[in-house]
């Protein structure tokens, strides 16, 4: 295929297309996988802002022969979203629900509509779209018609195709029609008119009167069969339905431009049985009998190695605690309109196989939050799947193969047997066992000529194997390129004729997401890594020790999973929330980290630690910390951003916000010269606005104020020396640039509830730093100097054991998990990482039995760090809540969009509240009036003040404090900070010019060598 003319194809695109244009490295090396297997950098990526756009955008393509591949949400498992193509993005903008028609229950919706967000809309209708894939809060609706997604659902409501009505198309030569079932009369009209649309329909009939027999029986009667084109469709007994013919297509034929989709009611009622089993095919064996007696909504399985994997990553704890007895389990989930009726159906169940609920190895809830639960622990398959701790790396290629339900025990231990065959130990075995379908992961070495080959002899095989069973070799995720190559072992060569046919029909030209299903390139080809992947292998500050002490693994821990595509719920991804760019997700970024390595010879970033590209994305990373957490493989972009940012200025002028806030804590040590004039001057109109663009500061943001006199001056003042720390009674409390500097009332509060509770507290008097606003910034070589200065003045606490309470959420994950990272082998490191604790897990965890908390018995709107979400989690303060009787409404809102220096620095305020809105300020905004606002962090606290809400948050050390003076606050408590009066212009310039020569001779304070 002649490569066509990018630059005019560029310029065309810019001209005539109303949408987002890009051919640049960094949007196109964001694009150039998705979670297969495979790569192909795109030749550029379009966002079209209308469906008319996208139209226009295929046309042009047309004009230069460029191939083109739509893409939703790019989570595809077989490699059909990654192609060398025009990469049309539908996602950011073509999103509306068109029209609902609850009556018909139907609804007509774009193509980057995300299925949760379609059945959020659907809700007040009490419907929905009825199958349910595991990436269902970012999978798109054009993605899932695409790829014919299925889902757990699946069982009860059927495939995709099974719910479309009709579909919006529009060919690659520009025919656009709206097609679905098509009687003979209306063949014959259409046919009768003429033209291209004629021309289609002539076409398909004819496939459909020539290969007739060949349908009907090449076509396995299975209820998962998803490989190959859906030319069953196209039989009279099934109404010659065109639209259904389509589905599945994966981009190779047409685009759609709009779906109209059949919707089934939302469940009154739900309930969940668990059935415990000695091994997975003993509970594949068992399906077949279940689904005898019972006509499941669901009906799922997940192994005895998952549960393993579960355990070893400390993930999912609290879904493996509600599964009984057993090594394997099927999940039979019941639907109906009351009750009583999903409990007897579950009942009836155990009485037919002769089962009690009572027993060890059954489990039944009609508990919705216990029934979610239980549902995490096999929804979390492929992220549990794909990294297992022990450093494997596992992959996609015969992961959603399907047979019928009642050969599943027998195909599963013939697959096993495969496994072990080629010395693939130990895949875990789970899927949608209802259906037959089989999802797994598999340790393929895909990174040496000997791994490749192998890994197709497998897959081979294992086509063989499933066909054997009557099977299909996707039941799921499609065929793409991981099994386009293997179809004709599942259909032969007559109907693989006919796919190539009917891609004729529509695409004569091969130029619609070429290579995938008809043509295909190779199972072995375009591989992701491969034999002759090689690349830069980066020295590093951070010793990633999760990751074999390896920068390239750590950034391989992206899979293309997507969950950083998610709209709602949990912290990960802020700035694709606010942005809804792939560049901005998690992935994207992932993706630029892993083609800066520069592995392949046609990287689309080729000049490092350097690049551009990979900053420009990297500088709207919040570095929150959420996808650490949230992430299904544990990708830590902040660490990642880190890093880069690090080399990325080596011997390099850094931007100003680097200096001013990443150098804050030597500021705030400064501002103790003078802390009124300091705050008159950074709130000062003019001075102010100079002084924010001096530092690179934004002009929107507010500074904040310093105290009058710092936790620390107050600690001196009480004269009480720090106690012995061989006391056991004896706890180090942390005094962090912000509760000592800004906001020492948490500080002073922390020591009174620590007091009562009978513990003794040390603060540090010599000055200490946690190194955090360095390492934000990438200032890695300071940020160890300031750490082991730390680690010196702390060093008879660490002897001792003594430990150190954290109040700043981000400052006491440094301790947990970036100081680790950063200097693995130090063993005062390791040691201070075990003793430090937060503030709720020291009085929750190692309070005296008999210490009660003040029960200040109010209302609480509670705002989560984000590093205590993704480090530290929050068990411990919902329980030192509910012992204080706070009503804690603990919001799932994700960050408040301030994130450190983040929300301060030039150019990102407007991301940073874009972030806050989505869901913190509205939530605070709308609590009630005589409730109390609490927030760890700063710089949650922050952005709450700053963001038009009218309210003052809380730390929960200052709630506790204040309970026990019987002085609980009202509605807008003002904390003990003073905001000191403007001194005299005199005062103000003497003491401006004292504190640039004093902060000369002090630079470098906080990182000299203890004496």
């Amino acid at each position: 295929m002649t490569p066509p003319d990018t630059s005019g194809l560029e310029a065309a695109l810019r001209a005539e297309v109303d949408g987002e244009v890009r051919f640049d490295a960094g949007s196109r090396g964001a694009y150039v996988t998705d979670g297969s297997n495979y790569r192909q950098v795109p030749l550029g990526v379009v966002v079209p802002r209308t469906v008319e756009a996208g139209a226009r955008a295929v046309a042009v393509c047309a004009r230069f022969a460029a191939p083109v591949l739509s893409r939703g949400g790019g989570t595809s498992l077989a490699g059909q979203t990654t192609n060398t193509a025009v990469v049309i993005d539908w996602s950011k903008y073509c999103t509306k629900v068109l029209t609902v028609d609850a009556e018909r229950r139907t609804c007509v919706v774009e193509p980057g509509i995300v299925l949760d967000e379609l059945n959020r809309q659907l809700a007040v209708h009490k419907l929905q779209f009825g199958p349910k894939p595991s990436t269902h809060s970012h999978c798109a609706l054009g993605g899932m018609i695409g790829n014919n997604s299925c889902g757990a659902s699946a069982q009860a409501y059927g495939k995709t195709v099974d719910n479309v009505r009709r579909l919006e198309i529009l060919t690659y030569d520009g025919q656009r029609a709206w097609v679905g079932p098509t009687p003979p009369a209306e063949r014959a009209r259409i046919v009768a008119g003429g033209g291209r649309l004629a021309e289609i329909y002539t076409g398909l009939d004819r496939i459909a009167t020539e290969y007739l027999a060949d349908i009907r029986r090449g076509y396995p009667k299975i209820p998962r069969r998803v490989s190959g084109y859906n030319l069953d469709s196209l039989l009279p007994e099934n109404g010659f339905d065109v639209a259904k013919a389509l589905v599945g297509s994966e981009g190779t034929l047409v685009t759609f431009l709009r779906a109209e989709l059949d919707l089934v009611p939302v469940p009154a009622r739900q309930s969940l049985l668990v059935l415990g089993y000695d091994d997975i095919c003993a509970a594949a064996d068992d399906v077949s009998h279940l689904l005898e007696h019972c006509s499941p909504s669901q009906l799922e399985a997940l192994d005895g190695r998952m549960a393993q994997l579960m355990r070893e990553e400390g993930a999912y704890l609290d879904s493996l605690d509600t599964l009984p007895e057993g090594d394997s389990w099927l999940l039979v989930q019941y639907s109906g309109d009351s009750q009583e009726d999903v409990d007897a159906q579950a009942h009836a169940l155990l009485r037919a196989v002769g089962r009690d609920e009572k027993d060890a190895n059954v489990a039944f809830s009609d508990d919705p939050e216990r029934e979610q639960k239980m549902l995490r622990a096999r929804e979390a398959g492929l992220g549990v799947t794909a990294r297992p701790p022990d450093d494997r790396e596992t992959w996609e290629g015969w992961e959603d193969s399907a047979v019928p339900p009642e050969r599943l025990g027998d195909y599963l231990r013939d697959l096993k047997g495969l496994f072990e065959e080629f010395g693939y130990d130990h895949p875990s075995l789970y899927g949608h066992f209802g259906q037959g379908c089989v999802h797994t992961r598999i340790p393929f070495g895909l990174k040496t000529a000997e791994g490749v080959a192998g890994f197709r002899r497998f897959v081979e095989r294992a086509a063989d194997l499933v066909v054997s069973y009557g099977g299909s070799l996707s039941g799921e995720h499609g065929d793409g390129q991981s099994r386009g190559e293997l179809l004709s072992r599942m259909f032969g060569a007559r109907l693989v004729t006919a796919f190539g046919e009917f891609k004729a029909v529509f695409d004569p030209g091969n130029r619609m997401n070429p290579g995938k299903i008809v043509h295909p390139n190779p199972v072995d080809g375009q591989l992701r890594l491969g034999p002759t992947w090689r690349p830069d292998t980066p020295a590093t500050h951070f010793g990633f020790p999760e990751d074999d002490h390896s920068f390239n693994r750590a950034v391989m821990r992206c899979v293309g999973i997507g969950n950083c595509r998610g709209h709602t719920g949990g912290v990960m991804c802020p700035s694709y929330r606010a942005t809804m760019e792939e560049e901005h997700s998690t992935r994207g970024r992932a993706r630029l980290l892993f083609e800066m390595l520069d592995g392949h010879a046609d990287s689309a970033v080729k000049d490092g630690w350097r690049s551009t590209a990979v900053h420009d994305a990297l500088d709207l990373c919040l570095a929150c910390k959420g996808c650490k957490s949230d992430c299904p493989t544990g990708v830590d972009m902040a660490t990642l951003k880190a890093e880069f940012l690090s080399h990325h200025y080596e011997g390099r002028l850094r931007p100003a916000a680097h200096y001013a806030m990443g150098w804050l804590p030597l500021w705030a040590k400064l501002s103790r010269i003078a802390p009124r004039l300091v705050n008159s001057v950074l709130h000062a109109p003019g001075l102010a606005r100079a002084g924010k663009r001096l530092a690179g500061v934004d002009g929107a943001r507010e500074a904040p104020v310093f105290a009058a006199q710092s936790f620390l001056q107050w600690w001196r003042q009480r004269d009480t020396e720090n106690p012995d720390p061989d006391d056991p009674r004896t706890v180090v409390l942390w005094p962090d640039t912000f509760s000592t500097y800004f906001h020492p009332s948490i500080a002073k509060s922390a020591v009174r509830v620590l007091e009562d509770a009978g513990f003794r507290v040390a603060v540090p008097t010599e000055p200490v730093c946690c190194g955090l606003t360095w390492i934000s910034t990438g200032q890695l070589p300071v940020a160890q100097k300031v750490l082991r200065r730390t680690l010196d003045v702390l060093r008879p606490y660490l002897d001792a054991g003594t430990p150190v309470i954290g109040l700043e959420p981000s400052c006491t994950a440094v301790f947990r998990s970036d100081a680790p990272e950063l200097m693995p082998a130090d063993q005062d490191v390791r040691r201070l990482a075990g003793q430090v604790r937060t503030f709720a897990e020291q009085l929750v965890h190692h309070a005296p039995d008999d210490w009660r908390p003040p029960q200040p018995a109010r209302q609480a709107t509670v705002q989560t760090h984000c590093h205590q979400h993704a480090v530290m989690k929050f068990d411990a303060d919902r329980e030192l809540m509910r012992r204080a009787h706070l009503d804690a409404d603990v919001l799932d809102e994700g960050c408040c969009g301030l994130a450190g220096n983040f929300g301060f620095e030039r150019g990102h305020h407007e991301v940073s509240m874009a972030v806050g809105e989505l869901g913190v300020l509205p939530a605070v905004r709308g609590a009630a009036p005589d409730s109390l606002v609490l927030a760890d962090g700063f710089s949650c606290r922050t952005q709450i003040e700053q963001g038009g809400t009218g309210r003052r948050a809380l730390h929960l050390a200052e709630v506790l404090a204040l309970a026990l003076d019987g002085n609980l606050p009202g509605d807008r408590p003002e904390r003990l900070a003073d905001r000191p009066a403007e001194p005299s212009r005199t005062a103000r310039w003497a003491t401006t010019v004292a504190l640039a020569v004093l902060a000369a001779g002090a630079v470098g304070g906080l990182c000299r060598p203890r004496r």
